[in-house]
C-alpha cells in the first residue's frame, strides 16, 4: 500500500468519526452570523477558529464581535437581513426568531444551528459544551463549562445573607421603573447571590408605581450600568416617585451591574454573580465569605 493510500485511508477514518458523532467540521472559510450575545460571548471564551461576520443587536460583547455588522434584533429577524452578508452558516441561541425566518434560511442553503438551552444557571456548562461541539473545541469547552460549574458551587456554598429585600431594575422608562418579577432571568441571579425578590408576587418584568415601591419596601435596589445610564444617574433615582418612601432610598444602597453579562447566563455570569455577592456583601456590612471561612477555619482548629 502506497503512503498516498495510507493518507487516504486515514483521512477517511477521521470525517467518519466526525459524521458517526453528529458534528460538523469548523471551516475557518466558511462565513458565519452568531445570534444571540450568550453563544458570542461562549465562542470568544473557547477561542473559536471560526469566520464570524455578522451578528445580532444583543452581540455587545466582546467588542471586537460587537463592531461587526448586525443583522438586526434577535428576536425579530429577516431572511433579508441575514442574507444580505452571504452566510454560510448561522449558529444562533434558542430564543432567535422568528421560527419562519430560520426556516427560510435554511430553505436557501444557509446552514442553521440552534444551541437550545434553558434560562438557568445550570444549563451555562451545556450550552458551553454544545458550542464546543459545533466549533470543534470539544476539550476547550469542557474544561470551560468545569471552570463554570466551579464557581456556581460556590457561589452557592456562600453563607446566607441577613434576609434582604432587593428591586432589579431592568430599564426606565418616563417617571416609573421597570422592575424584574419571577420567571426572570434577573430573579434567578437574586436567589442565586441570596436576596430576595422584592416583587417576586409578579411574574416578568412591570412597571412598578410610587404606592407598589412603598408596599414592597425594598432595601437594595439593583440596576444596570445602562439603565442607570438612561434614567440621569444615581441622583435621578432615588428622586423617581415613591423610591424615598423606601428602605433603599433611605439609605440609598444601590448596586450597579453589567446586566448582559450578569443575565445573559453565558461563561461571563458566574463570575458576575459572584461579583454582586461581594458588592451586596459590603453594602449590607455583612461577613464576607473569606471571612466567614476564616472563622470556620478558626472553629475547626480550636475543636477538641
Amino acid at each position: 500500500m502506497t503512503l498516498n493510500h495510507v493518507k487516504t485511508r486515514l483521512l477517511g477514518i477521521v470525517v467518519l468519526g466526525w459524521l458517526l458523532a453528529g458534528t460538523p467540521l469548523a471551516h475557518a472559510d466558511e462565513r458565519w452570523v452568531v445570534l444571540g450575545g450568550d453563544i458570542a460571548e461562549t465562542l470568544a471564551a473557547l477561542d473559536a477558529d471560526i469566520n464570524v461576520i455578522a451578528r445580532d443587536d444583543t452581540v455587545v460583547h466582546p467588542p471586537a464581535m460587537a463592531e461587526l455588522p448586525s443583522v438586526g434584533y434577535l428576536r425579530q429577524l429577516s431572511a433579508e437581513s441575514v442574507l444580505s452578508v452571504k452566510p454560510d452558516q448561522v449558529l444562533a441561541a434558542g430564543h432567535a426568531g422568528p421560527k419562519e425566518v430560520l426556516e427560510q434560511l435554511e430553505a436557501v442553503g444557509v446552514s442553521v444551528e440552534i444551541i437550545n438551552a434553558p434560562p438557568t444557571l445550570n444549563a451555562i456548562a451545556n450550552k458551553v459544551r454544545a458550542v464546543g461541539r459545533l466549533t470543534d473545541r470539544r476539550d476547550a469547552a469542557e474544561a470551560l463549562a468545569d471552570a463554570l460549574n466551579d464557581k456556581l458551587a460556590r457561589l452557592a456554598s456562600q453563607p446566607a445573607l441577613p434576609t434582604t429585600r432587593a428591586m432589579f431594575i431592568m430599564q426606565h422608562s418616563g417617571l416609573t421603573p421597570r422592575a424584574a418579577g419571577s420567571d426572570t432571568a434577573a430573579h434567578s441571579a437574586l436567589e442565586a447571590v441570596g436576596l430576595t425578590n422584592a416583587f417576586a408576587a409578579m411574574q416578568g418584568y412591570h412597571s412598578v408605581g410610587a404606592e407598589a415601591l412603598a408596599r414592597q419596601a425594598p432595601e437594595v435596589v439593583i440596576v444596570s450600568e445602562r439603565g442607570l445610564a438612561a434614567m440621569g444617574g444615581e441622583a435621578a433615582l432615588w428622586q423617581l416617585p415613591g423610591m424615598a418612601l423606601t428602605p433603599a432610598g433611605r439609605a440609598q444602597q444601590l448596586v450597579v451591574i453589567d446586566d448582559q453579562a450578569l443575565l445573559g447566563f453565558g461563561p461571563r455570569t458566574p463570575d458576575q454573580l459572584l461579583t454582586l455577592r461581594q458588592d451586596v456583601e459590603a453594602l449590607l456590612g455583612a461577613p464576607t465569605s473569606a471571612q466567614a471561612r476564616t472563622v470556620q477555619n478558626s472553629t475547626a482548629q480550636l475543636s477538641p
